[in-house]
């Protein structure tokens, strides 16, 4: 097949999926099929333009056998205000529209949908071309921007979730990553559109990572227990509200965040004015110093500001589990991830409102080695769900069967 993929993120960005997205890209040329992507300059997460490129040119290269098409789009200061948010995935729609005039027709085209702006493109390229086109949803942009307060007016709310209905169901298919995902997209369906569980995988380059340590499966958590948060920092992280609780808490600890993002600049600052020695910060890990700091970890934290609800579940979630690092997440019992945690035992989780049990809770598994221990057993028996050959497959076959419909 020759497919297009469309993408905010890609090699070299790292966090927010661009691992996930590219190491899927690489499996379908592995298995012989055609892979161009438009995307965008390097900038993810420190939101900046990395490459030092003209963001007004398109730039070409070839990367693992994938036809990379480089469009610029412009960057905010303050990815987490509305207003230039919206500037942001605008100028990503109107750079990639550009590419219209090529002319080139491909057999199926797969959306990535952390931003707007691309699934705005690939809506208007379905009217050019009658391609048929996959969204795969790994937020939900209009719930998520609600949630964590970029959109904060009614009809900034409204707007934004009358876009995404309209565009989303522009989609032939729909795929999202978790469960409680597909619950919430199956009431945004017009046109009984297939919605399709496919879960995000462990990349192989971080399972060659992972395969390079020894298994810490039985041992026992350290004194202060260790913690680690390691990703993006945005709005919806809610990351600087839990080192204010954690601060207050009787709780012995050393916690490391490492991280890059909209909102870790308030991380930085908000370290080095408490001077607690508990918490330090440092910058965002590459794919072998995250693993390596996971093996170090006892408890990996996750956290998700209240009301995110089903807009998306963190791709960080799987080199975890896959490492035997239990998770202490603070989200909504409700939310995917919350359900995520409960359902297959992989840690301690609690929301906002019932924070005062965390420390209990901890102290409870620290007195009781075997049930931490069970804690890593369900870590990596829940890793196998998260394999890269069985999604790459199961996403071939179901672009196979799009590209054959529309044939």
């Amino acid at each position: 097949m020759k497919i297009l993929v469309v993408t905010n993120l890609f090699h070299p960005d790292r966090g927010g999926g661009a691992s996930v997205f590219s190491d899927m890209c690489y499996g379908l040329v592995e298995r012989g099929h055609a892979v161009t992507v438009y995307g965008a300059y390097p900038y993810y997460p420190e939101w900046q333009n990395k490459s030092g490129a003209n963001l007004r040119k398109v730039a070409r290269e070839t990367i693992g056998g994938v036809e990379v098409h480089r469009f610029g789009m412009y960057l905010p200061r303050n990815p987490s205000s509305f207003v230039p948010r919206v500037a942001f995935e605008l100028s990503f729609m109107f750079s990639l529209l550009r590419s219209l005039f090529y002319g080139r027709r491909f057999d199926v085209v797969m959306t990535y949908c952390p931003v707007m702006g691309a699934v705005a493109y690939s809506a208007v390229r379905k009217l050019f071309y009658r391609e048929p086109t996959w969204l795969n949803v790994q937020d939900i942009p209009a719930d998520a921007a609600a949630a964590s307060g970029i959109s904060r007016s009614r009809l900034a709310k409204g707007l934004g979730q009358f876009a995404q209905s309209t565009l989303f169901n522009r989609a032939d298919v729909w795929s999202t990553i978790a469960p409680k995902m597909v619950e919430r997209l199956s009431g945004l369906r017009r046109k009984n559109q297939p919605l399709h569980f496919v879960p995000n995988f462990l990349n192989q380059s971080m399972e060659e990572a992972v395969g390079e340590h020894p298994a810490k499966l039985g041992r026992n958590p350290a004194d202060p227990i260790k913690l680690l948060y390691a990703g993006n920092i945005g709005k919806k992280q809610g990351l600087l509200e839990f080192c204010q609780r954690l601060q207050s808490a009787d709780l012995r600890f050393d916690f490391r965040i490492h991280g890059n993002g909209g909102e870790a600049h308030a991380i930085r600052d908000w370290v080095a004015a408490a001077a607690d020695p508990r918490f330090a910060f440092g910058d965002f890990l590459d794919e072998r110093g995250f693993v390596a700091a996971l093996m170090e970890t006892d408890f990996f934290v996750i956290t998700e500001k209240s009301g995110v609800g089903a807009s998306f579940i963190p791709s960080k979630l799987i080199p975890c589990i896959a490492t035997a690092t239990p998770l202490l997440c603070v989200c909504d019992a409700e939310g995917p991830l919350g359900q995520e945690v409960a359902a297959h035992g992989l840690g301690v989780a609690v929301p906002w409102t019932r924070f005062d049990e965390l420390r209990p809770r901890l102290e409870e598994l620290l007195a009781d080695p075997p049930r931490f221990v069970a804690l890593q057993q369900n870590a990596l028996n829940r890793a196998q769900t998260y394999g890269r050959g069985p999604g790459i497959d199961k996403v071939e076959r179901e672009l196979a069967a799009l590209a054959g419909g529309a044939r």
